[in-house]
């Protein structure tokens, strides 16, 4: 069977899309996506030892396995097999794991803690396994799995992060290099003494590729909040003409230096190379892994395009340019070995040229690093949204397509390390060994995930699933033992950074799922709210108080602490939730579920917010009115027959947004309040004073009922009206200040992964800050959390 359809306005479109389109995301694609892959030239036979270059059967054998890896990998595995295991539109390995948590039952995430009705309501006719496979049943019956599992997922998001620093270094101080190599060549002209040509060649060797790449690095990571679009509109036509110049020059090396170079696709100079390999041959696999670096991004970026623009450019463009380019510089190779620096792609270049190719590719490393970049800030907003990484600013840089985000902490944190790996190592050889490192090893995750999925999603049978891990697999060990090998040559490097964003993104999901825990088993019962009343010294106060917690049922145990040190509490409140659901996007009209909490003349409600691990709604500046909005069209859908489902807590309907006409709350801006209405009448004793004397205070929706809708009732009306003029009177908002204390007597692990959790809470971004509430309205309960 085909791979199950896609559901949402973002894979609509992409259903929609014309030719035009496909042909517009094409040429973006070029720049955003296929950089990395495009400039791989510059430093995939650059950084094998010159030494290890004995003759030209080598580089007949070394071309071999470059032409048949980036068939195998970049063109079959993950252009026309890995490219359909989409999440309804987004890519990664985040993607992978969310399709296995939905469909075999694996997640450990918090939404999956909790075993409650309430989250398990799916809207949506879910994809369902019509015959559960002996794997699907192992799987779901042993917890160690879903650890393992979700190990995984993490560790292929550190490998994609680890690119992100690595690739940038590398492509850019190759280019930077190739600037050098073309003033020493330039200087040769003007001094006719050897000394001085070798003190002028020292010199810029010194004092040329470090600080220029430096200095290009910084203006690249500058660049990353214009946002993927206009981005690749600025990048994609540098990408064009590089492509099209180191194709030509490939055509013309072929035919000027060895024509023979061709029949190197030949099977048959990958047994010669395995038959006569040594430890110094098989060690530079680890550098021919680098022309396929880029595949992972083409896959994790694919929120940002479409899956046919980005096929039609890798299959029609980017494939048969790049093989073209690789033979001719291996043609000139072959008959050049003799030559200082020959296995470098500048040295291949006609020398009328070569300064023009010098500065081209300049540019082009700058656009190679962007594909790394993007798919470090896709995966990153997809761990955010999972609670699997600590709390960041997520900008939407884009209206129409959901997955182009920039992250600002991030985009300053991975310029920092690029920095670092190129001033500390100064040396593509070793840069390249860790970034060879960091690409074979996500591969090998893509692949073990896929094989899960072609089983358990796809409902392959299991021999199918075997034979995709086994081939790719066996394919990706092999260069995985070379890169090994070079592990004390640079590719350390990429295990410091593995610790490090591994250990903060465990720690991170480890904190919360215990406090997630702690708050399930702390709850109070709705009873206990309920019961409280003016006779036990409780009273009610106008306003709306919005109590944001984690858990979907009961009250939390921070607010009934408020409660009992100061008895008293708004005449309406919304107790909101969060919750991420283990797919891309919760369409708008599917997003809240909305209840009570008991009786109805309490005015006290439920309001879960549904979202997608690529939805961005927590900070927009219109939430609080969508909460309000959907509260208003609950109580006027809450008497018929509207799909609803039933909680602990009574009913929950579904609400979304309103069609035109048909809202409960006409929402009004405050530039329109002086309008007559009857419902606003009443509120003008009741606007905040710093309204009147004259304190900026920040602008917001005033609602006001519809003037004729008889059929509405008077107790709906009334209800409404309330709520209106709770609205009116003000909001105050209720978080719980968390204090995690590691219970005596725990073990290490779990007492340094709290303290790093507890590090990151508070040096991340407060939770005040990413829901965008107020400093003025704000009131943070504290607790201690024994875990």
């Amino acid at each position: 069977m085909d791979s199950p359809q896609s559901h949402g306005t973002f894979s609509d479109e992409f259903k929609r899309e014309t030719w035009k389109h496909t042909l517009l995301f094409s040429f973006q694609s070029l720049g955003v996506i296929y950089g990395q892959i495009s400039t791989a030239p510059l430093y995939v036979l650059g950084t094998i030892p010159a030494n290890d270059l004995k003759s030209d059967e080598t580089v007949y054998e070394l071309f071999s396995f470059i032409f048949w890896t980036m068939t195998i990998i970049s063109l079959l595995k993950y252009a026309f097999i890995v490219l359909k295991a989409d999440d309804d539109g987004e890519g990664g390995t985040f993607a992978l794991y969310s399709l296995l948590c939905r469909h075999a039952k694996v997640g450990l995430l918090p939404i999956d803690t909790s075993a409650n009705e309430v989250m398990q309501y799916e809207v949506r006719s879910s994809f369902k396994v019509n015959v559960k496979s002996r794997a699907w049943r192992a799987i779901a019956k042993h917890k160690s799995s879903h650890y393992f599992i979700l190990f995984l997922a993490l560790f292929g998001s550190c490998m994609t992060i680890g690119e992100g620093v690595l690739t940038p270094a590398l492509s850019v101080l190759s280019a930077s290099s190739g600037i050098q190599r073309s003033l020493s060549y330039m200087s040769h002209k003007y001094f006719s003494s050897q000394r001085k040509q070798e003190s002028i060649s020292n010199a810029l060797e010194r004092y040329v590729p470090v600080p220029t790449a430096c200095a290009i690095l910084v203006c690249l990571f500058m660049l990353q909040h214009y946002g993927t679009h206009k981005i690749g509109f600025m990048f994609a036509p540098i990408i064009i003409i590089w492509l099209l110049f180191i194709g030509g020059v490939g055509i013309y090396n072929i035919f000027y230096w060895n024509k023979q170079i061709i029949h190197a696709i030949l099977p048959v100079y990958l047994y010669r190379f395995v038959r006569n390999t040594d430890i110094s041959s098989w060690r530079s696999l680890g550098s021919i892994i680098l022309c396929v670096a880029g595949s992972e991004a083409i896959f994790a970026d694919l929120g940002h395009f479409s899956k046919k623009s980005i096929k039609i450019a890798f299959v029609c463009l980017i494939y048969p340019v790049l093989i073209s380019c690789y033979a001719g510089q291996s043609a000139y190779m072959s008959k050049n070995l003799h030559v200082e620096d020959f296995n470098n792609l500048t040295e291949s270049v006609p020398r009328s040229i070569r300064h023009f190719f010098s500065v081209l590719s300049l540019f082009a490393s700058v656009v190679g690093s962007q594909a790394t970049i993007t798919a470090s800030f896709s995966i990153i907003n997809q761990c955010l949204a999972l609670n699997c990484f600590p709390r960041a600013k997520v900008i939407h840089t884009s209206d129409k397509i959901h997955g182009q985000v920039y992250i600002p902490d991030v985009n300053w944190l991975l310029m920092i390390l690029s920095l670092t790996v190129t001033i500390g190592f100064h040396d593509i050889v070793r840069i390249g060994n860790a970034t060879g490192s960091a690409v074979i090893s996500g591969m090998l995750i893509t692949t073990f995930l896929m094989s899960l999925v072609i089983a358990l999603y796809w409902e392959k049978n299991f021999f199918l699933s075997a034979c995709f891990l086994i081939f790719f697999g066996f394919v990706e060990t092999m260069y995985l033992s070379a890169c090994m090998l070079n592990f004390h040559k640079g590719a350390w490097y990429l295990v410091v950074l593995l610790a490090l964003s591994l250990t903060l993104m465990l720690a991170w999901h480890y904190g919360t799922v215990k406090k997630y825990e702690y708050d399930l088993q702390n709850k109070v019962s709705t009873e206990w709210l309920t019961e409280l009343g003016p006779g036990l010294g409780v009273s009610r106060i106008p306003g709306i108080g919005f109590i944001y917690t984690d858990i979907v049922t009961g009250i939390p145990a921070f607010f009934s602490h408020f409660i009992a040190n100061l008895p008293a509490f708004h005449q309406v409140l919304i107790f909101v939730s969060f919750k991420s659901l283990a797919e891309p996007h919760v369409p708008p009209s599917r997003r809240y579920l909305i209840g009570r909490v008991g009786p109805k003349d309490y005015r006290i409600y439920r309001c879960i917010v549904r979202h997608g691990y690529c939805d961005h709604i927590r900070d927009t500046d219109d939430f609080e009115e969508e909460i309000i909005r959907s509260i208003g069209e609950f109580i006027s859908m809450e008497e018929s027959d509207f799909e609803s489902l039933t909680s602990p807590e009574g009913r929950m309907i579904v609400v979304g947004k309103p069609l035109p006409g048909q809202n409960a709350l006409i929402p009004l801006d405050d530039t329109d309040s002086t309008v007559g209405s009857a419902s606003l009448a009443n509120n003008d004793s009741q606007i905040s004073p710093l309204d009147k004397i004259g304190v900026p205070v920040k602008k917001k929706v005033r609602f006001m009922l519809p003037q004729n809708c008889p059929q509405m009732r008077v107790s709906v009306r009334d209800e409404l009206q309330e709520l209106i003029d709770a609205r009116e009177s003000g909001t105050a908002y209720f978080l719980g200040q968390s204090h995690l204390i590691v219970r005596e007597g725990s073990n290490f692990l779990k007492r340094f992964l709290i303290k790093t959790y507890i590090f990151c809470d508070k040096n991340c971004r407060q939770p005040p800050v990413a829901l965008n509430i107020p400093h003025a309205a704000l009131v943070e309960v504290g607790m201690v959390y024994t875990i």
